[in-house]
């Protein structure tokens, strides 16, 4: 059964570890450590033993379904046997199988490995582009053997049902707020309805429909990639894998690794974004031979990350009223402000790229 650890996250029973150990031919275990990332529903050990250093996860409830762990794992291998930078995935003792299932519960043992966090270079930004062109150009033709997931960040039901329940959800979490406050939420929200509705036209007139759709990452962003100096030795975390045009995962990206933060008052962050960092990241990707961005997704970009600007926020605050720690109302006026200047600068974003 699993047990609370600090801070609500989860761990490993003692037998349980036991059991689940059993099943790998590991060798000789002599230090054992928490690995305190990702979601606390989802406890992970860093093993260190005579045959190396590995991670094993338990798979969150909710995220243990087989056959989109298949699907998951499936991708990785594929990967892997292209020696693309990744966690290797160990397989059990008996069946060399990617997956452990014991009652309720998928395990998964990968090989550790050891790096540091994005520094924010324009070297390190140039290289996490390449690594998606070069992963985007891995999956191309890849034949999937489970039904893989689709739908985005793009025209999403789930974001137009996020601007319909935010005002209720900020007049839940703060019952005393006057008229004017809510009057101010109701016509943030708007405005971003605007944006976003906006953004999805441009996207479609360009006839992102029309395009082809292959195997993306879907969840490209610096907590997912380890470096050392700064090249990327290790591209994490396939849950979101699915099908879609493969723009989306790039603009998707360059937002990542573009978008300027700050303290913890979202209203003094900058408008823009690093523009160095923007460029980088694009000429990384179309680095990849047989890769290259066309000039027709090279113009969505800019519509694409405003959506995709818009989704991270608006539905995690149409949940809680919060982003993270920080105001719902004050963080989607910060994002409004940058849709307003994703929007003025959409051409020139374009330019900088492609002329």
């Amino acid at each position: 059964m699993p047990r609370m650890g600090g801070g609500g996250r989860q761990t490993f029973a003692a037998d349980e570890l036991a059991m689940v150990l059993s099943h790998y031919d590991l060798g000789v275990i002599s230090k054992i450590r928490e690995y305190p990332r990702g979601s606390r529903r989802a406890p992970k050990l860093v093993l260190k033993s005579e045959r190396g250093r590995f991670l094993l996860k338990r798979r969150a409830q909710g995220k243990s379904d087989p056959y989109k762990v298949a699907f998951c794992h499936g991708i990785q291998l594929h990967l892997s046997a292209k020696q693309f930078p990744l966690p290797h995935l160990i397989g059990t003792r008996t069946d060399n199988n990617s997956m452990l299932r014991l009652g309720d519960y998928i395990y998964e043992l990968f090989e550790y490995i050891k790096g540091t966090p994005y520094d924010q270079s324009p070297e390190a930004t140039h290289d996490s582009g390449k690594a998606l062109g070069l992963l985007h150009k891995l999956l191309r033709d890849y034949e999937v053997k489970y039904q893989p997931p689709t739908g985005s960040y793009h025209n999403a039901a789930s974001v137009f049902n996020a601007f319909i329940q935010i005002p209720r959800t900020m007049a839940q979490r703060y019952p005393n707020q006057s008229a004017e406050d809510a009057r101010q939420t109701d016509d943030l929200v708007r405005t971003l309805r605007g944006f976003y509705d906006d953004a999805v036209q441009r996207v479609e007139d360009a006839g992102l429909s029309d395009w082809p759709g292959q195997i993306v990452h879907s969840d490209w962003h610096p907590g997912n990639m380890l470096f050392r100096g700064t090249l990327v030795v290790a591209v994490i975390d396939y849950d979101a894998a699915r099908i879609n045009q493969r723009v989306l995962d790039v603009a998707n990206g360059a937002l990542q690794f573009s978008i300027l933060g700050g303290n913890e008052d979202p209203l003094t962050w900058p408008e823009g974004i690093d523009m160095t960092r923007f460029k980088r990241f694009l000429l990384g990707y179309d680095s990849v031979p047989d890769n290259v961005l066309t000039r027709a997704e090279l113009r969505t970009i800019p519509w694409l990350m405003c959506q995709a600007l818009i989704a991270e926020a608006v539905i995690p605050i149409a949940t809680t009223g919060l982003f993270g720690k920080l105001d719902g109302g004050v963080f989607l006026e910060m994002v409004r402000r940058k849709c307003v200047w994703l929007q003025e600068h959409a051409e020139h974003l374009v330019a900088i790229v492609d002329g």
